[in-house]
């Protein structure tokens, strides 16, 4: 195979992440970025934005970093730049946290994402650290259309991409390798999949319905099997489109049709069902039957599908439109057959833009579905956390039932991240389920029950059953709901803002002492921490570098771009923007405004009534905010008292090129308190404004004695000459400089920047001159910075002893920009170039006045060409620049705290995970803060650091090292304090499972660290304990036993059965709504044989001999022998099948009845053709009762989920639990899939290997607690068992320890010694790590 040359970042043992990407904000996402997005199983959402890539904590809706990835190496790059690279693919990997401390270092691989961009390279980027472990390019060069991971071993996964249009490869991302590719052109591949119930499984589908399905057996190219699909659709739009399509054959599908979109997602509740969207059809396919199941064009009044996400929960489909509405289908019981139930709106009308943004992608939260589990796992917690959300107020619970909450994020291009809410609320009917389950309408048919005829329980196994039943633990809802009664609620809970749009403009408040408050007083204006953006579709976004968020977004210039933005003081701002009337008569409509920050109100003032033959060419605000200078292209200058009502005080008409006001120059002592808390967002900040240089030093008076104070500004003109005048009151006077010598005047280049600070004035030209004059002295300099034109220069803020007063940052036309230190015997080699981020280009940067000593690091902000903001930190300490250290003076603030534990260090994560499994007082999470007493699940009792923390232990673990629950709570303390542990709503969860016992808190665990499947085998384990226990307790069949006959069946009724396709007339009426993912945990026969016969409605309608033939397995599968032969009988003479089928109708129709033998004879002796099948023999197994050979010929030819429900429908005891450990097995060795695994070996009774399979994959700490919740459960079991009279005393003696996990064994001991040493570890390395914030 063609291969790729990566490129090893060099990662350090302890790196430390720029500080840059720590003050992040992207630009926001673009139809270039492909809608793509990706959901973790911890809550984070990962989206790109340009060039970078944002993480977002989706229950606090909180950015967490933006980080870009690698740039492209020397030989990509020069047709390429920042503003032209997209990232177009994200993938979070699911590798899970690792728990193998004793053999490996701890890692961050559970945060892993790859990413890949629009020139065919794909990175492996690493969250935590925020570098590119790994970065590599294919030979093609393709743009990456999608990514999926694919697992190929238990601990490696492999990379699937599409590349270009039609191009599917599998890479080893450890080497950046490809080792297996497929091209399906003409096709287009639109997404790529992988299958929840088979981890080696991905599918991907295409514009024209081809569908390839791809099997991974290992890691080279002879491992990977490949199946070929056709979705029969209508494809002549798209045939259109490629007749008018512009772009090159090459590029991805998303770029050469951005609206014409296919996607599918496979069931998260039924084995081999896609559930398929084209643009304008919905459709249902079987992957087994390689047939539609069901198909539903667009309804009316929608618009085109854009994707289609399965509810985890329960049977409900969400389709996103490209309008932005989402519409919900819903499944009839009993087929799979889809309805629209409602259709709602994913871009509210009030408060949006003319045109309304569109909506980019639609994302469905995964990791609630477990926690859901566990709430329905305990009958109080169903009517208590599940049906009060602290983030929907309102309660229905009189009138309706909550039957599950799904959280839906939609990422819109205005820069918006909306969390919407669906609750799913129905009218319980008052029949329970328990009397629906087993009941079939044929009376000719076999219920379940009757299948269960020849067992027979003890009293003790009775008595099991009878509390399976009644502990609230049923997998299905005690109430069932119609689909009439059901209906769906959408709220907003949750909304994030980026940047709005593409960014044109930066400025930076610096006030001076003048500068006084927007409402009134003579208290002077603070710097405050706010950065204002202006974007090109008008929009004015406030950063609040504090926090790096978008504090508010004001809607100024209704569509036109922001083209000039200054700063009035701390709370006013002036911005303009222009627009050409039209080509051919010229003018222009210049539109200048004035935003009050406080109000949001927006004062346009200078309104002409008709179009200017100048446009407006840039703004300068005094450092006061009093005086306002709006430049012209080729007009006069205009000069502005910036009072509530501006006025204009003069014209200039002088060929300016460039001019600034003077900055505050002497400092001033720190505000107080009380100034501080009048800035505009209340929040804590530094202030460092400075006197004028002809100001009043108390900064006091009237408005009349403001006349009295004056300021100034530098301007350099077309000829080179320089100037500066000075704005006295209503009067404009000549400064009256002292002039620099006729040799400093350039003539080689134009002046195209200047920095005034009284009393130097330091300018650029176009020809990369910097040049520097003191208006008092005369002194001047200058030196070439052998670079291109400077496009803008800033002075750095001056604190009293700072080495220097010369440093400027220095923005090129080039976009470069570079730092000098103009007080040095020679700046240019003591500048510092592109500090930090030498991947990012500016478009405007300033400096942020916000430092208060002078060991504090100067703050640099970039508006990028990306369109980002990013605030860069540097080092001002010693005579020389340099990096800022990691260790910042400037805390980030978060309006809430961050209750992500998989963010924690990953030692720290381990101590959080055992804590929560061990059991600790909910009081525990109560801390002194004044946010976290205001939570609804506050405990009353004192929670302190000091004195023995084991006491807020449940119950101190058996096994292990009983001071070691102390050392870890001391640990996470820090955490606790800061209320960032679990948020209030999973703390809640928690205070109501923690005394249920310890396998519902491994779930509990489990969920919080985004291990679903973890987490369900822990609530199924209670239940296949219990399981084994019913095996291990049940008799023999007693002597006298005999089966009752079943009856015979009329000849009439029979035949018209086989003239009608054999279609049986069961239907199975199952609620669903209860089980949601539970359901991939099955192990029990009832629930096998259930979901089986669900399936075998869908399926009634279908037609051709091989769907005939699957129909017959499936038939035979569940007992319904009846039906089968039937079926078989209604095969034509004519088809090749037929010698067959009437050879398996004759021997399956002697073990029904001896009238439908004689039956099946007669129509196989009239009908006789030559046939043959596979697998045929299972069928003729089953008709002499040959079961348990039957199941081993199945799962030979690898129908495991075929054998297990004929094992579910036939055998019992020992010969069903043979089936289940062989079919574990291979979950564990094949599918890689060691929960299903463990479940299934504990159903069987092998809790050896069980406990094998979590030593082999380095789980210490969980087979630990598997032992415990064992031995837990298993003592509930015994206690509650009813011995009779009759029985031996020493029955419960006999039961005392399951099999396999007696304590005094060597495997049970070695697991305690083992976990013990995990311990320590685990200890030792949260020691060394010390506690981390965001």
């Amino acid at each position: 195979m063609s291969t790729s040359t990566p490129r090893l970042a060099s990662t350090p043992q302890n790196p430390q992440p720029p500080d840059s990407w720590d003050f992040m904000l992207p630009c926001p996402p673009s139809r270039n970025n492909f809608g793509s997005a990706d959901f973790s199983s911890h809550g984070l959402i990962a989206f790109p934005s340009g060039s970078s890539i944002s993480i977002v904590d989706s229950r606090s809706m909180q950015l967490l970093s933006s980080f870009p990835i690698p740039p492209p190496s020397s030989s990509s790059s020069s047709s390429s730049s920042s503003s032209s690279l997209f990232v177009t693919s994200v993938r979070w990997t699911p590798t899970p946290l690792s728990r193998d401390l004793l053999s490996s270092e701890p890692s961050s691989s559970h945060l892993l994402l790859a990413a890949g961009d629009c020139l065919g390279r794909i990175a492996l980027l690493d969250f935590r650290l925020k570098t590119a472990i790994l970065c590599f390019e294919a030979d093609c060069k393709l743009g990456i259309q999608d990514l999926c991971w694919v697992q190929s071993r238990h601990d490696f996964s492999l990379l699937a991409v599409i590349e270009g249009p039609s191009t599917l490869s599998i890479y080893n991302t450890y080497m950046g390798r490809c080792i297996w590719k497929y091209d399906a052109y003409p096709e287009y591949f639109s997404c790529i999949r992988r299958d929840p119930f088979d981890s080696r499984h991905i599918c991907a589908i295409g514009l024209k319905g081809f569908l390839l399905s791809v099997t991974v057996h290992g890691e080279y190219e002879d491992n990977v099997v490949i199946k070929e699909f056709q979705i029969p659709t209508e494809s002549k739009e798209l045939q259109k489109l490629e007749k008018d399509a512009t772009g090159a054959s090459t590029s991805p599908v998303s770029a050469l049709f951005p609206r014409y979109v296919a996607r599918f997602a496979f069931s998260p509740l039924w084995r081999h069902i896609l559930f398929v969207t084209f643009p304008r059809e919905l459709i249902v396919f079987d992957l087994q039957y390689r047939t539609i199941l069901f198909s539903s064009p667009l309804p009316r009044g929608c618009s085109k599908f854009l994707d289609v996400l399965p509810d985890p929960n329960n049977e409900s489909l969400y389709c996103a439109h490209l309008d932005g509405k989402l519409s919900t289908w819903q499944r009839k019981p009993g087929e799979q057959v889809h309805t629209m139930s409602s259709l709602e709106e994913l871009m509210p009308s009030v408060g949006t833009t003319v045109p309304s943004p569109s909506v980019l992608t639609v994302l469905l939260c995964q990791s609630d579905s477990a926690l859901q589990n566990i709430s329905r796992s305990c009958s109080d917690v169903c009517s208590s956390s599940l049906a009060e959300d602290f983030d929907h107020s309102f309660d229905f619970w009189e009138e309706s039932t909550i039957i599950s909450k799904t959280h839906v994020i939609s990422i819109s291009d205005d820069g918006k991240i909306w969390n919407w809410l669906l609750t799913t609320e129905g009218n319980a009917d008052t029949q329970r389920v328990n009397e629906k389950l087993g009941s079939v309408k044929d009376d000719n048919a076999i219920s379940f029950a009757e299948t269960k005829a020849n067992t027979t329980a003890s009293s003790n196994n009775l008595e099991l059953e009878r509390q399976t039943e009644n502990d609230g633990r049923s997998y299905l809802s005690s109430s069932t709901f119609n689909q009439e009664n059901i209906t769906i609620k959408i709220c907003l809970v949750g909304q994030l803002q980026i940047i709005s749009s593409t960014v044109t403009i930066l400025a930076v408040p610096n006030p001076s002492l003048t500068a006084s408050l927007a409402r009134g007083g003579n208290t002077p204006a603070v710097a405050v921490p706010l950065v204002a953006l202006g974007t090109q579709n008008g929009t004015i976004d406030l950063i609040d570098v504090s926090a790096n968020a978008v504090a508010s977004s004001f809607s100024v210039h209704n569509g036109t771009a922001v083209r000039g933005l200054r700063w009035l003081g701390n709370s006013r701002l002036v911005s303009f923007s222009y627009s050409q009337v039209s080509e051919k008569t010229g003018g222009y409509i210049n539109k200048v405004v004035v935003t009050c920050l406080r109000s949001g109100l927006n004062k346009m003032f200078r309104v002409m009534q008709k179009p200017e033959r100048a446009p407006v060419r840039a703004l300068r605000a005094s450092s006061s905010g009093r005086y306002l200078l709006i430049l012209f292209r080729d007009a006069p200058v205009e000069v502005w008292a910036m009072t509530k009502n501006p006025i204009m005080l003069r014209s200039l008409a002088l060929p300016f090129t460039v001019l600034e006001w003077t900055l505050p120059t002497v400092p001033r002592p720190a505000q107080n308190a009380a100034a501080r808390q009048q800035s505009v967002e209340a929040i804590d900040e530094t202030a460092t404004p400075t006197k004028s240089s002809t100001s009043d030093s108390s900064g006091t008076g009237t408005e009349a004695s403001l006349d009295d104070t004056s300021e100034s500004f530098a301007f350099a003109l077309v000829n080179g000459a320089l100037g500066v005048f000075e704005v006295h009151g209503r009067r404009i006077r000549d400064f009256r400089p002292k002039w620099p010598t006729s040799s400093f005047v350039s003539s080689d280049g134009l002046t195209t920047a200047m920095a005034y600070r009284l009393p130097h004035v330091v300018m650029g030209d176009r020809a990369g001159n910097i040049r520097w004059w003191d208006v008092t002295t005369g002194h001047s300099s200058s030196f070439n910075t052998h670079r291109e034109g400077i496009q803008r220069i800033k002075f750095s803020p001056y604190i009293p002893g700072d080495s220097s007063r010369g440093r400027v940052a220095v923005l090129f036309c080039d976009n470069t920009f570079s730092i000098f230190d103009l007080d040095s015997p020679d700046p240019l080699n003591n500048s510092l170039l592109q500090p930090q981020c030498p991947e990012t280009l500016a478009l405007e940067l300033d400096w942020l006045p916000l430092r208060t000593t002078k060991n504090d690091p100067l703050m640099l902000c970039i508006a990028g060409t990306d369109s980002s903001f990013r605030l860069v930190e540097i080092n001002v300490s010693g005579k020389r620049l340099g990096h800022a250290p990691h260790l910042r003076t400037t805390e980030r603030f978060r309006p809430m705290p961050l209750c992500c534990p998989i963010l924690l260090p990953t030692p720290h994560a381990l101590a959080l995970r055992m804590i929560l499994q061990l059991g600790v007082e909910p009081s525990w999470f109560n801390t002194s803060s004044t946010t976290i007493k205001k939570r609804p699940h506050f405990i009353p009792g004192a929670s302190s650091s000091s004195g023995d923390l084991r006491t807020y232990m449940i119950d101190l673990p058996p096994i292990g090292d009983t001071a070691v629950p102390e050392m870890l709570l001391k640990i996470l303390e820090p955490y606790r304090k800061e209320g960032c542990i679990l948020d209030d709503e999973r703390a809640k969860l928690y205070a109501s499972v923690v005394n249920k016992g310890c396998a519902i808190r491994f779930a509990f665990a489990a969920a919080m660290f985004g291990e679903t499947s973890e987490a369900l085998f822990w609530l199924q384990l209670p239940q296949a304990l219990k399981h084994l226990m019913n095996r291990l307790l049940n008799k023999p069949p007693s002597k006298g036993h005999v089966s009752e006959p079943l009856p015979e069946v009329d000849e009439t009724s029979m035949l018209s059965r086989i003239t009608s396709k054999g279609k049986p007339a069961e239907k199975m009426g199952r609620d669903v709504m209860g089980q949601g993912q539970l359901r991939l945990m099955a192990f029990d026969q009832k629930e096998l044989w259930e979901c089986a016969n669900e399936r075998i409605s869908w399926h009634e309608n279908l037609e051709g001999e091989e769907v005939s033939q699957n129909r017959v397995h499936e038939l035979v599968s569940v007992g319904n022998l009846e039906v089968a032969v039937s079926l078989l009988l209604s095969t034509p003479p004519e088809s090749s099948y037929f010698y067959l089928n009437a050879l398996r109708a004759v021997a399956l129709s002697s073990t029904v009845s001896r009238s439908l033998h004689e039956l099946a004879v007669k129509v196989v002796a009239a009908n006789m053709v030559r046939a043959d099948r596979s697998l045929t023999g299972t069928h003729l197994l089953c008709a002499v009762g040959r079961y348990q050979e039957a199941c081993s010929q199945l799962q030979d030819a690898g129908c495991w989920m075929d054998a297990s429900t004929l094992a579910a429908s036939h055998l019992k005891g020992s010969d069903y639990a043979r089936v289940l450990q062989r079919w574990a097995g291979h979950v564990l060795r094949t599918e890689h899939n060691i929960w299903r695994a463990l479940i299934l070996y504990v159903a069987a009774g092998a809790l050896q290997e069980a406990l094998a399979a979590l030593r082999e994959a380095q789980l210490p700490e969980t087979a630990t607690m598997f032992i415990l919740a064992c031995q837990e459960i298993h003592a509930e079991i015994i206690a509650s068992l009813d011995v009779t009279d009759d029985e031996s005393p020493s029955f419960k003696e006999n039961l005392q320890h399951l099999p396999g996990l007696d304590p005094q064994s060597e495997d049970v001991i070695s697991a305690g010694e083992y976990f013990g040493q995990y311990q320590k570890k685990l200890v030792h390395l949260c020691m060394d790590s010390p506690p981390f914030f965001d």
